[in-house]
């Protein structure tokens, strides 16, 4: 059967893989004793005939006509529709339905299905090492297990303290409370008007924490014509020093790099003198996080407690390999090595620096106490890092050979750092001793959970031997998903899966849309963080709020776009628009206007990302670049109308047959996100349907119909299981059980899909590895 274009739909739900053979190819059950058996040996004798010739024996593809192998995730069904509508190239009639679903029966038991493929291609535990985000987050926290906790707090704001005088003199204190934020701006006047302050100058003194909602660069804005410092994080240097002032700046920046979901020491000293030329006194802070424009930080990124110093590596790394879908570290190149090597001595550097504080000695410790504590020090440093104790052979080698080495003991530091951090048994996952040794398992939990190395309690846990039994992993893992590390973690996962990396620069025609603005794009990402926060801090955590809440989160500038009745001025909350059309991530404006061009919206995107990130099928790029057709070209077309037209060629419906009626139920909502329901003078058309991977065609008019049909899917749910396996565990599932993505399947459903409950049970599934993988491992 030669190749022909209109059998492209198999290539694009295809990946490459080796194929091997199939056992059951040459069995002799009768077909009167299995009638799908026999359909499958009719098939076998027509694909030899007809297709082994393009798409190899074994459907390995390879030929000149067929390159790809026929491997991918459509149903019997759509294959049995595909080849009785293309089969053989120009001669479709040679096969009659029949014969179609014979073919159909047989490659996709033989090689296409991925249980095909699981079984022709058996999976295995790979080495790893830690991806980018995993080393930066191990380094941070080697260093701060040296230095304690935070100081825990239900406030936000800043503790604030406000003196009579610029001195911040304990006996001029006049007053302490929180402020929310720092936005001030006192005139000719002074600070507390209801307080007597005797002196024409005052000054106010703020402290507490920053919280980085993600990783990235930040921009500091300080606005004031008065005087004022700012330290972040480290408060032995200074981040913006404004007691001096040049000409007329009345701003102050600074760009910091900051690790997301974490918290940041903070202080703030602001002071009014007599004698400066400015007689009136203001004060905001604000900032530009990633991905957003400048604003004042919110009250929910302040608190007023106090928090340790934290380290964090500035080395930049190549990015970590993401063509199977999530980071995985399974390639090693120059470019990485010379990172690990720059970083390790960048963290060395600081350890020395900072040694005194990290190793707990005093000013004035003698030196064999000097000495002693900073063993110590090196030993715990030695055995967190390598997630394991050391024998005392190790100890020598690894700490005691470089402090007896020099009298310099910043330097026999920074050497015991540096190779420690450069040591395969840190760059690495789990290589070390048995694979199921408890501290194996702590690692994997921690890992799989929060992107780190094992925290006090796991490590307590690992040497009392208390990680063999399932219950005890499962209270462990219970434990770090509610972590800091662990919600980050999931909320980096769910931003991932709903796309948002791709969304950058979002931008509309400016005559079309002409209050569509980078602020309202920015508080759009926003919205959209604070509802996924506000599911995974919920008690059900689930899958189904992700799809089916119908609020937004919304403040003044967004209800005043989206027609929402707030005040001008108003924080964030939860608001509900569109008479109840809204639903979840799925219509949420930030993705709707992501998901859409700069002036007419684009269900083709839209209907990609539900069919790739919300049922978890596989597409592949077309095999020729395809402009949209352009709207001025159409005038009396409706989106959904010009979308048909562009993609009505054969070898173009065979992939957007499963991918337009899914983007089309999402074309209420314009090019910006919000709710219409007419176009061009026409009523929009939102109706769709799906053919799920059982040949069952569900239909749908909408985006709720489309979302409730979504959160009761059962592909939904399985897809929702394997990205989030992978986006934990970074391995291929089927390398721990064939049946595990089953079993994970059914206790995801019994939780009533509760997110932070599938993740912990991934994390106790693959915290010890199976017997065999344990074998190959060794």
């Amino acid at each position: 059967m030669p190749h022909t274009s209109k059998f492209w739909f198999l290539k694009n739900l295809t990946v490459c893989v080796v194929l091997l053979g199939c056992p059951w190819m040459n069995s002799s059950v009768s077909g009167e004793e299995d009638p799908h058996q026999a359909a499958k040996v009719r098939g076998q004798a027509l694909f030899a005939q007809k297709c082994a010739s393009c798409h190899g024996a074994a459907g390995q593809g390879g030929t000149d006509s067929y390159k790809t192998p026929l491997i991918g995730d459509a149903s019997i069904v759509e294959l049995t529709r595909i080849i009785d509508a293309t089969m053989p190239e120009g001669e479709p009639e040679q096969l009659d339905k029949a014969q179609s679903e014979d073919v159909a029966r047989y490659i996709y038991d033989a090689f296409y299905s991925p249980d095909a493929q699981i079984r022709n291609s058996p999976s295995r535990i790979e080495l790893s090492r830690l991806t980018v985000r995993q080393y930066q987050q191990a380094v941070t926290d080697l260093l701060g297990s040296f230095r304690g906790g935070y100081e825990n707090t239900n406030e936000f704001g800043l503790k604030a303290t406000y003196f009579d005088g610029r001195r911040f003199r304990k006996e001029d204190k006049k007053l302490e409370r929180i402020d929310p934020v720092v936005q001030f701006d006192f005139g000719e006047g002074k600070p507390l008007p209801d307080v007597e302050m005797a002196s024409d100058e005052f000054s106010i003194h703020w402290t507490g924490s920053l919280i980085a909602p993600e990783t990235g660069e930040y921009e500091i804005i300080i606005k004031t014509a008065n005087g004022v410092e700012f330290w972040l994080n480290d408060e032995s240097k200074i981040l913006i020093d404004g007691r001096v002032r040049s000409g007329n700046d009345v701003e102050w920046r600074e760009r910091i790099n900051l690790l997301g979901g974490r918290r940041y020491r903070l202080r703030l000293q602001m002071f009014k003198s007599k004698n400066a030329k400015e007689k009136t006194a203001a004060i905001a802070l604000w900032w530009r996080p990633p991905h957003k424009t400048e604003e004042l930080i919110p009250t929910r990124y302040l608190l007023p407690a106090w928090t340790p110093e934290v380290f964090i590596v500035n080395t930049p790394f190549p990015p970590d390999d993401r063509s199977a879908g999530y980071e995985r570290g399974n390639s090693i190149s120059k470019e990485w090595e010379q990172s690990t090597t720059d970083a390790a001595i960048e963290t060395a550097a600081y350890v020395a620096k900072k040694l005194k504080d990290l190793a707990g000695y005093g000013r004035d410790a003698n030196p064999e106490e000097k000495k002693r504590k900073v063993r110590e020090f090196c030993i715990r440093f030695v055995e967190r890092a390598h997630r394991r104790p050391l024998s005392d052979d190790e100890k020598t080698h690894m700490v005691d050979r470089w402090l007896d080495a020099t009298e310099d003991l910043e330097t026999a530091v920074q050497r015991i750092v540096l190779l420690t951090l450069k040591s395969p048994r840190f760059l690495y996952r789990e290589i070390v001793g048995s694979p199921n040794d408890p501290w194996n398992v702590a690692s994997r939990l921690s890992f799989t959970l929060c992107d780190t190395i094992p925290d006090q309690q796991l490590r307590d846990a690992a040497a009392k031997n208390e990680l063999q039994k399932p219950d005890q992993l499962q209270r462990q893992a219970e434990r770090l998903v509610r972590t800091d590390a662990g919600k980050a973690k999931l909320k980096t996962f769910l931003l991932n899966w709903v796309r948002v990396e791709h969304l950058h620069d979002i931008a509309k025609d400016s005559q079309q849309y002409p209050e569509f603005t980078p602020a309202i794009v920015s508080d759009l990402r926003t919205s959209l963080e604070l509802f996924v926060d506000e599911v995974l801090q919920s008690n059900e955590a689930s899958l189904k709020q992700l799809l089916l809440e119908d609020h937004i989160w919304m403040n003044g500038r967004l209800a005043k776009f989206y027609g929402a009745d707030l005040p001008e001025n108003a924080d964030f909350q939860k608001v509900r628009i569109d008479n109840g059309q809204r639903a979840g991530v799925l219509t949420h404006p930030f993705l709707m206007a992501g998901f859409a061009y700069t002036s007419t919206t684009s269900p083709i995107h839209r209907g990609v990302f539900v069919t790739r990130s919300v049922l978890g099928r596989s597409l592949k790029m077309p095999p020729i670049a395809v402009s949209p057709e352009p709207a001025d070209l159409h005038p009396n077309l409706s989106t959904r109308e010009r979308v048909d037209l562009q993609t009505k060629a054969e070898m173009c419906r065979t992939c957007h047959n499963l991918i337009n009626p899914l983007g089309f139920p999402l074309e209420s909502f314009d090019a910006v996100g919000r709710f219409r329901a007419e176009e061009k003078g026409k009523p929009v058309d939102a109706t769709g349907q799906y053919l799920t991977r059982t040949g069952v065609e569900e239909k749908f008019a909408g985006s709720r119909a489309l979302a409730e049909f979504l959160a009761t899917s059962a592909e939904t749910r399985a897809a929702f299981t394997q990205q989030l396996f992978q986006n934990l565990v970074k391995q291929a599932w089927p390398a721990y059980s064939k049946d595990l993505l089953t079993q994970l399947d059914q206790k995801f459903a019994a939780s009533n899909l509760n997110i932070r409950e599938l993740a912990v049970a991934i994390a106790v599934a693959t915290a010890r590895v199976p017997e065999t993988a344990e074998t190959a491992a060794k």
